[in-house]
């Protein structure tokens, strides 16, 4: 995959979903199934990016969702918990929303580094136009993610490119370290652009889909023209367009419209993306190695089945193949191997020697399928609860008087407050009522832990992820929180 020092770490090849939708103002329908491939047995997927336009952004509505997460949200993290993902960031711009979810064992390679929104609307003032933008390091590399929504119509192609080029300008990051967007080893571009087939009518553009003739409409296609002339577009890729156009469509059906505009067919809904510029071998440097990082698309496509908008949703899945920059966590969580009720957690833990500690950092115990970072079941603020300390090795305690017996697992979390971001994660394990393991006899209680821990198979372990998000509200004045 790419040259590396014998010892150095290992590539990776990292399974990405990028999904674009706009929902015209309705809720999630009872199955996206086949849009997130859950039944496609060979996915292989390890990060979700989900982008949306055209949420209800009614006064109730944001006034709801700023108070609560709105229904995509939770709709799409009741569906992608149970299978490991948890979601990292989102932004949102009255209608235009982008999500990342990832499993959670990238997490400590995972770091939210900025959210931005940018308007464009009424005089860019108004947020129902623009783009808003994730920047992340992932495994130590940069990358920024644009979902956006560009303005509609034929006629508006010259203010389309405009708002491209202009949230392109403003995603600068002044006053933190963070390169130029352009100096980004990806980004990945999405949304609904607005893009039209200019020049053909609307009867040959329909046969054309009819029979499936999609290249006979590439070469109207203004997005692919604009590409043709702009030089810096021209760095952004884009899949072939083997699909229908998907816009614009009769609510609940998958008629084209038949309204009295008879609106034209158009390739709406595009997922481009850009890779940092590599050096090119010439004659005076021949045999370059293989690129460090590198994307290739799987799949691009649209999803016809899905009816609850006049969009159809597009979808595509890349393979991200990278050699890790970022090889060990900043911190690493050692968990007991069994863990009782009857007593309080002990929690050992190390932290590399550059690690930014705070008296403000938390370790957080979840149950497995967390939905995100505040979905702890409880946690202490470490500087409280510290009960030993050594050059490199600390240990802190969590009360769990408040935790009911049960079978399910939990990990724990340790959340800096510096880097905004979790800095460590554990692997699994179980809170065990002695009384459900009766000793055998003559078995005292250290012998059961180790006949339970033997059962279990579970040993400490570590990880760690990267979302901002507040952190909790102080506990009881011994540091530790209650129950969520």
């Amino acid at each position: 995959m790419s040259s590396r020092k014998p010892g150095g770490p290992k590539g990776r090849r990292l399974g990405i979903h990028v999904v674009t939708w706009n929902v015209a103002s309705a809720a999630p329908p009872l199955d996206l199934s086949d849009l997130l491939q859950l039944n496609n047995q060979n996915a292989n997927l390890d990060i979700y990016i989900i982008g949306l336009q055209e949420l209800n952004s009614g006064i109730i509505s944001l006034l709801s969702d700023a108070a609560f997460n709105d229904s995509w949200s939770s709709f799409l993290m009741d569906t992608l918990s149970p299978l490991g993902f948890v979601k990292v960031s989102h932004v949102r711009m009255q209608g235009i929303l982008l999500l990342v979810f990832a499993k959670y064992q990238h997490l400590p390679y995972l770091q939210i580094l900025s959210t931005k929104s940018t308007p464009t609307g009424l005089f860019g003032y108004w947020g129902n136009k623009g783009g808003v933008n994730i920047c992340l390091k992932l495994y130590g590399y940069y990358v920024s993610i644009i979902n956006c929504h560009l303005p509609p119509h034929i006629s508006n192609n010259y203010q389309r490119l405009e708002h491209f080029d202009r949230i392109l300008e403003m995603q600068n990051f002044q006053g933190q370290d963070i390169p130029n967007i352009l100096d980004h080893d990806l980004i990945i571009w999405f949304g609904d652009m607005n893009f039209r087939i200019e020049d053909f009518g609307l009867h040959f553009v329909r046969e054309s889909i009819k029979n499936r003739c999609y290249s006979d409409l590439w070469e109207k296609d203004q997005l692919s023209i604009a590409k043709k002339h702009d030089p810096l577009l021209r760095e952004f890729q884009e899949g072939r367009l083997f699909f229908p156009p998907t816009y614009k469509f009769d609510r609940n059906s998958s008629n084209y419209d038949t309204s009295e505009k008879k609106r034209k067919p158009a390739w709406t809904d595009r997922i481009l993306w850009r890779l940092k510029r590599q050096p090119q071998a010439g004659p005076h440097t021949p045999g370059l190695p293989a690129p460090d990082f590198s994307l290739s698309q799987r799949s691009y496509g649209s999803y016809m089945t899905y009816t609850i908008s006049d969009h159809k949703p597009v979808a595509g899945t890349f393979d991200l193949e990278l050699k890790p920059l970022l090889s060990a966590p900043l911190i690493i969580l050692m968990p007991e191997d069994l863990w009782t009720l009857e007593n309080d957690l002990m929690v050992s833990y190390s932290s590399t020697s550059d690690f930014p500690r705070s008296p403000w950092d938390w370790i957080g115990l979840y149950k497995v399928g967390l939905r995100d970072i505040h979905d702890y079941v409880s946690y202490i603020w470490v500087g409280d609860n510290q009960v030993s300390f050594s050059d490199n090795l600390n240990q802190v305690y969590i009360d769990i008087s408040n935790i009911p017996a049960t079978e399910e697992e939990f990990l724990l979390c340790y959340y800096s407050n510096n880097l905004h971001s979790v800095a460590g994660i554990s692997r699994p394990f179980q809170v065990r009522d002695v009384g459900k393991a009766p000793a055998q006899p003559g078995e005292d209680l250290a012998r059961l832990r180790e006949r339970e821990a033997g059962k279990s198979g579970r040993g400490g372990g570590t990880q760690d992820w990267a979302p901002f998000g507040p952190r909790p509200q102080p506990g009881p004045a011994s540091g530790s929180g209650g129950a969520a």
